[in-house]
C-alpha cells in the first residue's frame, strides 16, 4: 500500500489539477502520514523517491520498523 493509492482519488475529487500543485502536496503528505500511523512495518523498495524518503522519515519518527528486503521481514516465508 502506498499513499498515492489513497491520496490521488481524494486529490482528484477535491479539484486537483496538476501533480505537484499546492493541493497535491497538502493531500498527499497528510494522507501518507495517516496511512503510516496504521502500519506495523514498512518495506522500502529500491529506487529513488522523495516521497518514499519522506515516508521513511515519518516511519523512523514513529518508531515503526523498516525493512529493505522482503527476506528481512520476520516470519516471512516465500510461497
Amino acid at each position: 500500500m502506498i499513499g498515492e493509492w489513497v491520496a490521488l482519488p481524494i486529490w482528484n475529487i477535491a479539484g486537483g489539477q496538476t501533480i505537484g500543485d499546492e493541493l497535491y502536496d497538502e493531500i498527499l503528505h497528510l494522507t501518507a502520514g495517516r496511512l503510516i500511523e496504521r502500519c506495523v512495518a514498512i518495506l522500502r523498495l529500491p529506487g529513488a523517491s522523495n516521497g518514499a524518503d519522506n515516508d521513511l522519515r515519518l516511519t523512523h519518527e514513529r518508531g515503526i520498523p523498516v525493512y529493505y528486503n522482503i527476506d528481512e521481514i520476520p516470519h516471512y516465508q516465500p510461497a
